[in-house]
């Protein structure tokens, strides 16, 4: 009490004299600030030139950042950031003007910098952002916001969404008329500190310049990494989860909540709709205030029903964006290669239509339609780079496969021994090379594969080399005269498979038992080439016995033959998948098998039935979205009147809607086994998109806003899931022209040419749509390079056109 008394009668004392001191409230302590603090300012563009000035320790940045725009003439319209330098060489940012000179540790002696933005929205002391055309960039004037964002690396992704943001009226212009130096919120934990606020200013107000062609969003692209680890380095992301992280931490930045207070939530209990969702609403902005807010939020009502004791839950939920589902076609397309016994047969690639859920089993059945052959005699097996990637079971789901996977239906004997026993043999193509490899720390010949691997059904009692040399020789040689193993003409092809068919191997199996004599034998045969060629006919076919066209290894799945892979008695012992490789000699390979015959394929007439892509309206996609659903069963709802979780049934609907409206289209499909894109074609409308059908909450007076949208712009993704590639189309909110943006490169649009690959479509409410400032420029060809020009995206027209599908 006499602490407070005595801080009573020296505030009364300063107040009362002719000095003006301050009280300053110290940690642990309260002291009258009897020397104020000294510093000294100067502009970032002549530091040689400072002026002194006196603060308090209790005054604000705001203070000192006012102080120099006084003595300094810089005017009031001017955008500027202070800088704190306390060494020659050290300067630190003094971002928050709120804060008191003594928290900024400013102290007497040191020098506030104030630097003050330039025209084309860059800063005096960062490297140039921008991309440097062959013209005259510093003299060039365009039409703002017209100005594309260079490609950093897979960054397209980032620059589509950009795009769209920065031609979001609402928002730009939040950003170009300085409103949100006001609203910086360095203090809120859920924030960047602001970071990402600043950032995202610096690239829209260097794009708004009208002095780019082009900008290099690098120190964007560094805080947002900075701040979101999933987007480091320059790996492709998906342009959805990048607006929505950037949405969030714009609006955690430029939150007008300095302290969020708890507020707890509460259920309907059969309320009116209109009293909860007013409640949710006030519960909303308490803790949730800015642009995006303003801009971007709406509300749901989610209605959940438990199927036990028929509970009903009503809350209201405030949403930034809607992600709406695709109608999904319950049929999948697939193609596949079918692989026949008969060795004359080139394989033939189907195009089939099984079910999406289905499995295996489904595709062989599939395929026995188109064929005959029974489905139990097939075996489906994923092929990659010359083996089997993998051998899929019957009772698989048909998830497991991609559509980018190459499919084989391979047809295998249904021959089986005496006892009922048959083993299903992968079979691989393997080449010998002309040199021991003596690196792996053997002596044994390299080998690399080659060919389409095959799959046979063999009697276990016949897994011998004689046998299977005898079987395999009949899989791969043509039945005709003067054809090859593949099917090539060869005159002298037939002789020697008929020499080999008769003894073509040892019935030991040891034709390889001693590497030396093997090599010997090659030599041999060479030597002795012209020679035979004089020998009487039997004496050449003896000759020819003793040279096989390929031997016979066991290997593993890769097709390499690993220590302990031999023989008993010349046969094979397999306790799973046996795998059995082909090894050819280069020279025989050469001579008898044509490998380039023996990677054609036949294309079967349902290959010649083009695609039907599934056409959608967005209404559609819309009405999906409100339909009602049941929970998955790994995110139940824990009924409060049954006290335990339920997989209840939960229906969305809309109750109010933003002035600026992005619908994203849940175009990636993920479940546990895959990914897919769904190519289904959305036909949106370009103006007039009323969503007065959609609205629980109707108009009660002529004052409530209309409920009908226009589109101002677009983010397309062109290709697949790993060779994807974004762009956008956008509306200039000055002129009213449209303009397609792809990175660096910028174009004229007509309203026809805005594909139906749109993946987030950004609308505005009708009535907050500005009629255009300026006249919307008259394309010409004689435009600056990568700059606007009048030409369609690679020289196509019409609806057609857009940009090739490629990697960034």
């Amino acid at each position: 009490v006499m602490g407070k008394q005595c801080l009573s009668l020296i505030e009364h004392a300063v107040k009362s004299s002719s000095f003006s001191l301050q009280v300053v409230d110290l940690p642990s302590t309260v002291k009258v600030e009897v020397y104020p603090v000294e510093i000294y300012l100067c502009l970032s563009s002549n530091m040689e030139s400072t002026v002194s000035a006196c603060f308090s320790r209790a005054d604000k940045i705001h203070a000192i950042h006012q102080k120099i725009r006084q003595h300094l003439n810089v005017s009031e319209t001017a955008e500027s950031r202070l800088w704190m330098r306390s060494t020659d060489t050290s300067s630190e940012r003094l971002r928050n003007l709120n804060m008191t000179v003594l928290d900024a540790c400013l102290s007497s002696g040191m020098t506030v910098i104030m630097e003050i933005r330039n025209a084309d929205g860059t800063w005096p002391t960062s490297r140039p952002q921008i991309m440097r055309n062959s013209a005259d960039e510093d003299s060039y004037r365009g039409p703002p916001g017209v100005c594309g964002l260079t490609n950093l690396g897979n960054t397209c992704f980032m620059n589509s969404a950009l795009q769209c943001l920065s031609n979001t009226p609402p928002l730009t212009e939040y950003f170009l008329r300085n409103s949100y130096l006001e609203e910086l919120n360095f203090t809120n934990p859920l924030g960047m500190k602001g970071e990402i606020a600043e950032a995202y200013a610096d690239v829209i107000k260097q794009m708004w310049s009208g002095r780019h062609y082009s900008v290099v969003p690098r120190v964007f692209k560094t805080k947002v990494g900075h701040f979101a680890s999933q987007f480091l380095g320059y790996q492709q992301h998906d342009s959805q989860e990048l607006l929505s992280f950037l949405l969030d931490g714009l609006h955690e930045d430029l939150n007008r909540v300095k302290k969020k207070e708890y507020i707890e939530l509460r259920d309907a209990d059969g309320r009116p709709d209109q009293e909860v969702a007013e409640e949710a609403w006030r519960n909303h902005l308490r803790r949730n205030d800015s642009v995006i807010v303003d801009t971007f939020h709406g509300l749901f009502k989610s209605t959940l029903v438990c199927p036990e004791c028929n509970k009903v839950s009503v809350t209201f939920d405030p949403f930034c964006y809607l992600s709406v589902p695709l109608p999904v076609s319950k049929e999948r397309v697939m193609e596949v290669f079918y692989v026949s016994l008969d060795p004359t047969a080139k394989p033939t690639q189907y195009r089939l239509i099984v079910p999406k859920a289905g499995r295996v089993i489904d595709l062989c059945t599939a395929l026995s339609q188109a064929t005959g052959v029974p489905p139990n005699q097939m075996a489906v097996a994923d092929v990659f780079n010359h083996r089997f990637y993998r051998i899929y079971q019957a009772d698989e789901s048909l998830s497991c496969i991609l559509d980018r996977d190459d499919i084989f239906l391979l047809l295998v004997s249904g021959c089986v021994d005496q006892e009922g026993e048959e083993v299903v043999m992968a079979i691989y193509m393997r080449e010998r090379s002309h040199y021991r490899d003596y690196g792996s720390g053997s002596n044994s010949y390299s080998t690399s594969l080659f060919g389409h691997p095959l799959l046979i059904s063999v009697p276990r009692a016949q897994c011998t080399r004689e046998d299977l040399y005898q079987l395999l020789l009949k899989r791969l040689a043509s039945t005709e005269e003067g054809q090859s193993a593949s099917g090539s003409t060869d005159t002298n092809s037939q002789d020697a498979t008929d020499g080999d068919q008769s003894a073509g191997v040892e019935p030991s199996g040891k034709e390889e038992e001693d590497e030396d004599e093997d090599e010997e034998e090659e030599e041999e045969a060479a030597s002795c080439a012209q020679a035979n060629k004089r020998l009487p006919g039997r004496r050449r076919y003896t000759e020819r016995q003793k040279k096989a066209l390929f031997t016979i290894q066991a290997v593993n799945s890769n097709g390499t033959t690993e220590r302990g892979m031999g023989e008993a008695d010349g046969g094979f012992s397999f306790s799973s998948q046996p795998y059995i490789a082909i090894d050819w000699d280069p020279d025989m390979k050469k001579k008898y098998y044509n490998e380039n015959e023996a990677e054609k394929y036949i294309k079967h007439q349902s290959m010649d039935v083009p695609h039907q892509q599934i056409t959608v309206q967005l209404q559609e996609c819309i009405e999906l979205f409100t339909t009602v659903e049941t929970l998955e069963e790994e995110n139940p709802w824990y009924c409060p009147t049954c006290k335990k979780h339920q997989l209840a049934t939960k229906k969305l609907d809309l109750w109010s809607l933003p002035e600026v409206l992005i619908i994203h289209l849940k175009r990636f499909s993920y479940t546990k086994y895959s990914r897919e894109k769904l190519d289904t074609i959305v036909e949106f409308p370009l103006r007039d998109l009323d969503f007065s059908g959609f609205l629980l909450k109707k108009t009660v007076n002529s004052t409530e806003p209309p409920c009908r949208y226009d589109l101002i712009s677009v983010s397309n993704h062109y290709g697949g899931l790993r060779d994807g590639h974004y762009t956008s189309y956008a509306r200039n909110k000055d002129n009213g022209q449209w303009y397609y943006f792809d990175d660096s490169k910028v174009t004229y649009a007509r309203e026809e040419q805005i594909t139906s690959a749109a993946y987030l479509l950004f609308y505005q409410r009708q009535d907050k749509i500005r009629q255009p400032s300026v006249p919307p420029p008259v394309p010409s060809s004689s435009q600056p390079e990568n700059h606007v020009s009048s030409q369609t995206h690679d020289g196509m027209d019409g609806a057609s056109s857009c940009v090739s599908m490629e990697t960034d």
